[in-house]
């Protein structure tokens, strides 16, 4: 049963970090149109679907994301997955005050630059002021464990286990179970269900700038869609042979 459903709606970030999953670039490209997003994932939901979470490459970046934040928060728990830049600028932050989701997650790439962790303290609570429940993906690398150790503490101050979210770093540099229990002192925290085994989830599923599905974001298995609705993401699905990430 698929209750949590991620879209990518490209892969253009003018971030350009290189350790994305979605291998985003200033140069991306960009499959989805708005309408199409809207009936996917409307379909989805009137299919048992609950949750969506908009991503990318970076939704603000994308053209349309206020048109499909109007039409699909009426229908589900929704939430936008962002590097937060683009919130800096006016147009882009008065659009979000006119078009609200429910969260918006705003991503700490680097938790060894103060300057970064310091902008992401301050947008989060900026955030809340407005009315959307806000919370953090926090990268964790191997290699800069006591830095992401300082970054939690950080966020702890204004914001609950809850919200934080340790994102292991992939590919490269990844960290332990034990090394990110240690960034949140032992306590309980929040990371993706693939912390202690690699399996696929079983309400998740991922579908990707280049319309394809897989049960995860990261794994190399993604399927094409055969037709964008509820019945096509059940297909793709069928046909994923799941492979590590």
């Amino acid at each position: 049963m698929i209750e949590l459903l991620s879209i990518d709606l490209s892969n253009y970030c003018s971030k350009q970090c290189p350790f994305c999953y979605n291998h985003s670039t200033r140069e991306g490209n960009t499959l989805w149109l708005p309408q199409e997003v809207i009936a996917f994932a409307s379909d989805c939901i009137h299919n048992g679907v609950k949750a969506v979470s908009l991503g990318g490459g970076e939704p603000f970046e994308y053209e349309g994301v206020f048109e499909i934040i109007d039409a699909l928060y009426p229908q589900c728990y929704l939430s936008v997955t962002t590097n937060g830049l683009p919130l800096e600028k006016d147009p882009i932050w008065n659009n979000l005050l006119a078009h609200k989701p429910d969260k918006i997650h705003v991503t700490i790439h680097q938790p060894e630059n103060p300057q970064e962790v310091e902008r992401v303290l301050n947008l989060v609570q900026r955030i809340a002021s407005i009315g959307i429940k806000p919370g953090v993906n926090l990268l964790v690398g191997a290699d800069k464990i006591d830095k992401a150790t300082t970054a939690y503490q950080q966020l702890s101050q204004i914001l609950t286990p809850e919200q934080i979210i340790l994102v292991p770093q992939r590919f490269y540099d990844t960290p332990t179970s034990k090394q990110l229990a240690a960034v949140a002192n032992g306590k309980p925290f929040q990371s993706p269900s693939c912390l202690l085994e690699c399996r696929p989830p079983q309400n998740f599923c991922s579908v990707s700038w280049d319309k394809k599905a897989a049960p995860c974001s990261f794994a190399p298995c993604k399927e094409p869609l055969p037709s964008l609705d509820f019945a096509g993401l059940e297909a793709a699905l069928k046909n994923v042979r799941w492979k590590r990430c």
